[in-house]
């Protein structure tokens, strides 16, 4: 009770509370809020010595969190060399990769890690070899890294260096050929996915220590930049679990909440795994703003070409083959299940339509078991649903976790997609609005570094559908209101803390964001420009933005 009670008033405010979802004045006293309400009400709750902070007509909201990020790996982008959105062609990127060995960003040990690379130019692997398999090149590994994660592609050197070659490729079973690009002879034009990203990223060395502090730190600045106070880490091992524990020990964790999901194998005995998630449970315990509060599973891969490794209902038209369902249905339904009595939150990467009904199955087995246990059990992505699929997700309780960020009509929505699936699947695209109509709780995402983790870019997005090739299908829009719910709120249940987070009420953490522009109204061309003018974390200023430079008239 000794900590002076400061009042902010004099703005828009957003509470993300439906019951009252905006307010006149917000009162706070040390971490916590204190009141919420009429200018009147929250200056008698804070009394007489409070101090009274006018916002100047800004808007004020709640701080923004985001349900599936990979905060630490995307600081390790922003320290290392990722084109971001700078390159489009080869030319730009051999630029790019000349200037990154001159100032030796993005080395791990000898090998040169570029990532964020847009993924049409894995259609282009004749022009990369010839470009980055000789000359310099020749003795020198590079690996370019696909901005979905998902993919990547190794000269010819990085090729030799982690076994993959001609001899590997034709050993392989068709199924495990998918994962590598080849030539009729079977000999690798160096692109690879999923399982064949891992077997090239095998030779890469770690970060450091240093490395991973330091993008631990970046990422922290660049996520409170934006507004986010919180998030979920949903690909969280002993290196980045132990990131987050170093930056908290040294007081540089100014996050109100991290919930980081360790990956588990669904096609292991679900009990070991079950237990290792335990284990670092127990060895993480007691990180403060730190939570581990569940797993992560993938359940398929991507669609674009040329990977199409996500698991589809019906087959691609040009191989015949239906993506890659990575486990079996039995199991993973015994999994989640298993997982669910032990009060573990179960996020599960489901992009097809065929990885988004089986995890729905997996989860209704849970229900059926256990009862339901509250427990937000997640599906990220849902590129692609069923439209049978749709109220299930209402109805199981389980959240879908959307990167609207990426519904836009472009060349990886409609060109690299739309060949090759059946119409029917092909018309339920990001099904935010159907999702929303029947009952899903949709929280906001990014993946990043995958995509920025700007949240008003990815409303706007979410809102207009509009890309460079015109509107990914208008029937999929989704209301303002329902975004801003997205990204507070309903973010908070994905991460099973929102009697702490998500929301501006009374007793929950002062986390608070501080826009130059009123986001609930703002004609949505405008939303896309929304500064973020402060962020607060526990009533502590974390972030604000730079003032602008005063220009000498003379």
């Amino acid at each position: 009770q000794d900590a002076k009670a400061r009042v902010f008033y004099n703005a828009k405010i957003f509470t993300a509370e439906p019951q009252h979802p905006y307010a006149e004045a917000v009162g706070l006293r040390g971490d916590k809020i204190l009141a919420v309400g009429t200018r009147a009400e929250v200056s008698q709750a804070a009394g007489k010595n409070a101090e009274f902070v006018d916002l100047q007509g800004k808007t004020l909201l709640p701080g923004l969190i985001d349900s599936h990020v990979h905060a630490v790996h995307g600081g390790l982008s922003l320290t290392g060399a990722d084109v971001g959105e700078r390159v489009s062609t080869i030319d730009e990127l051999a630029a790019f990769a000349a200037e990154a060995v001159k100032n030796r960003k993005g080395m791990r040990g000898n090998i040169l890690c570029i990532t964020g690379i847009p993924l049409a130019v894995w259609s282009k692997t004749t022009e990369l070899n010839a470009r980055f398999s000789g000359g310099t090149y020749a003795d020198k590994p590079l690996l370019l890294r696909g901005m979905d994660g998902h993919t990547g592609w190794g000269n010819r050197s990085l090729l030799q260096k982690s076994g993959i070659t001609k001899e590997f490729v034709s050993k392989l079973s068709e199924k495990q050929r998918a994962y590598y690009g080849q030539g009729p002879d079977l000999q690798p034009n160096g692109f690879a996915v999923d399982a064949g990203l891992d077997k090239l990223m095998s030779v890469v060395p770690e970060p450091t220590e240093e490395q991973w502090l330091e993008g631990g730190r970046a990422a922290i600045q660049y996520l409170h930049s934006m507004g986010i106070t919180s998030w979920l880490d949903p690909l969280a091992d002993a290196a980045v679990l132990s990131t987050y524990r170093s930056l908290a020990e040294r007081g540089e964790l100014t996050v109100s909440a991290v919930d980081a999901f360790p990956q588990v194998n669904p096609r292991n005995d679900p009990f070991q795994e079950l237990a290792a998630v335990q284990k670092l449970r127990k060895e993480f315990q007691g990180v403060p703003h730190l939570t581990v509060p569940g797993f992560k599973i993938f359940a398929d891969g991507v669609v674009e070409y040329p990977s199409q490794t996500a698991a589809l209902t019906k087959p691609y038209k040009n191989t015949g083959r239906s993506g890659d369902l990575l486990f079996d249905s039995a199991r993973f339904s015994e999994l989640v299940t298993a997982g669910d009595k032990q009060g573990l939150i179960v996020h599960v990467h489901a992009l097809g339509d065929r990885a988004v009904k089986e995890t729905l199955n997996a989860i209704e087995a849970a229900r059926k078991a256990n009862g339901n246990s509250g427990l937000p059990h997640t599906l990220t992505h849902v590129q692609f649903a069923d439209p049978e699929d749709i109220p299930r997700f209402g109805q199981l309780g389980a959240i879908a976790a959307l990167q609207l960020f990426w519904a836009e009509a472009s060349q990886d929505t409609i060109e690299l997609v739309k060949p090759y699936l059946d119409p029917a699947i092909y018309e339920w695209q990001y099904p935010a609005r159907s999702l929303l109509d029947a009952g899903a709780t949709i929280s906001g995402a990014s993946d990043w570094s995958v995509s920025s983790p700007n949240v008003f870019w990815a409303i706007y997005q979410a809102e207009t559908r509009k890309g460079p090739e015109g509107v990914l299908d208008p029937n999929q829009r989704m209301p303002r209101d329902a975004m801003l719910y997205a990204y507070t709120r309903n973010s908070a249940r994905a991460m099973n803390q929102l009697e702490k987070i998500g929301s501006i009420a009374p007793g929950k953490q002062a986390d608070l964001v501080l826009v130059d522009r009123d986001v609930m109204t703002v004609p949505v061309e405008e939303l896309r420009d929304t500064k973020v003018l402060w962020t607060m974390v526990g009533g502590k200023t974390v972030w604000s933005a730079p003032l602008p430079e005063i220009k000498n008239p003379h």
